[in-house]
């Protein structure tokens, strides 16, 4: 099962529940305009956030086709998320889409477009600026957020799933569980041996709200393996990497080592 799959039959299960949070939606109090360069075509497109109007929830408009920022329109893709329908696809939107989120944007109209028309014209890239949320969570804390409305100027509640019991979603090396609780918490752990910059991570949040995203969270940047260059770039991805949107960790020595012993064992 996709975890798209697997995320649409726990919406309709016994583990969650939807409650009012005693707040009303939101969206962003001006407009927002960047531009850059992206990560894996190498290309520059320009993100155009846009007030949405309550109940519309999140969504892209690119070449006048609206996709919604859900996982019911994730699709595979290495090394980012990316969203496809009708055979429009906007990759790259991991950044943007948890700024939104954490900030408390709940509705907003995301025009996308590529500043070359030259090439894919089914296809668009988010910026990735320094490989990380901060450029987003930056543009969003200038312009503010007010209470979203309808087109008759109605505001509605805002609804938070809530877990009756606890969930847990794996596929290959990583898992995500959930759990009841009064309120959010989260815990993220990463475990990267092989490069030792990275090594083993955790950060526990004992509260979560925007403030701590934008302190604790939001200048996380993507990383990657120097060796592991060489081949992404054969495969048509990170055509537009370089140290100032992402850190590039060194194989550790050892393993270096034990690589070339192996090799030479083999050898003879």
């Amino acid at each position: 099962m996709t975890l798209s799959g697997a995320f649409n039959v726990l919406r309709s299960s016994k583990f969650i529940s939807w409650k009012s949070t005693g707040m009303f939606q939101q969206t962003l109090a001006g407009y927002i305009e960047r531009t850059g360069k992206t990560l894996h075509t190498g290309k520059v497109s320009t993100v155009k956030l846009w007030p949405g109007f309550a109940g519309e929830g999140r969504y892209f408009d690119f070449r006048s086709n609206v996709i919604p920022a859900s996982i019911d329109y994730a699709t595979e893709s290495p090394l980012c998320t990316t969203l496809c329908k009708d055979g429009y696809r906007i990759s790259t939107v991991e950044h943007l889409l948890s700024a939104l989120e954490a900030m408390g944007v709940d509705n907003c109209r995301i025009e996308i477009e590529n500043s070359d028309p030259v090439g894919d014209g089914d296809h668009v890239e988010v910026p990735i600026f320094d490989g990380s949320a901060s450029e987003w969570v930056k543009a969003i804390e200038q312009v503010g957020l007010k209470v979203a409305t309808d087109e008759c100027g109605n505001s509605y509640e805002k609804m938070a799933a809530h877990i009756n019991k606890p969930i847990r979603i794996q596929k290959k090396g990583s898992f995500v569980a959930a759990f009841p609780s009064p309120k959010v918490s989260i815990t993220c752990m990463i475990d990267f041996p092989q490069a030792p910059a990275i090594g083993f991570q955790c950060l526990s949040s004992a509260s979560f709200n925007n403030c701590y995203f934008s302190k604790q969270i939001a200048s996380s940047r993507t990383f990657c393996i120097y060796e592991e260059v060489e081949e992404m770039r054969k495969l048509g991805l990170i055509k537009g990497g370089g140290l100032e949107n992402a850190i590039v960790c060194r194989v550790a020595m050892h393993c270096i080592l034990i690589w070339l012993v192996l090799c030479q064992l083999t050898s003879e």
